[in-house]
């Protein structure tokens, strides 16, 4: 099963949320239909790994207010997830079915959550090098151009 950065990405949210109003400073108004489908997810995936200290460490770093769970948590949530759906065909489905619907509701209300260094689009992307260049989304440290010729001690 791929794409488990996604539900990593909304039970995060959820549990930051969640975290925000025990706090008192939910927003006044939430949208309920996407709260539901998000305390969904979280609910199939709660009772699917239990006390995994993975999901426990997610809901720490969201009680912390992170903005976002650190590389680490997220890994180890996906690998928990890839392991159970692997394991349990219907609980594959499930999930499946309860990303889709977060999806379509994050569509419809305008709001989108990504995983890690995700991008959101709400149109037609066009990416494109020429004349040697270079072009990405996103990209690293580049040198374009011809580089010198090394010297007698770079070998």
């Amino acid at each position: 099963m791929t794409g488990l950065e996604i539900p990593v990405g909304y039970m995060f949210a959820w549990l930051v949320r969640k975290a925000k109003r025990v706090a008192g400073r939910a927003d006044e108004e939430v949208d309920r239909t996407l709260d539901a489908a998000m305390g969904h997810l979280h609910d199939l995936v709660s009772r699917k790994l239990g006390e995994d200290p993975a999901l426990r460490k997610l809901a720490e770093e969201a009680e912390a207010r992170q903005a976002e769970p650190s590389d680490r948590t997220r890994q180890r949530v996906q690998l928990a997830l890839e392991d159970a759906a692997e394991h349990d065909p219907d609980f594959a489905e499930a999930l499946e079915g309860a990303i889709g619907r977060l999806q379509a509701l994050s569509h419809s209300a305008g709001r989108v959550f990504t995983g890690d260094r995700g991008q959101a689009v709400g149109g037609n992307v066009d990416i494109r090098a020429d004349h040697a260049s270079a072009a990405a989304w996103n990209m690293g440290d580049v040198t374009v151009g011809n580089p010198p010729k090394p010297g007698p001690t770079q070998g």
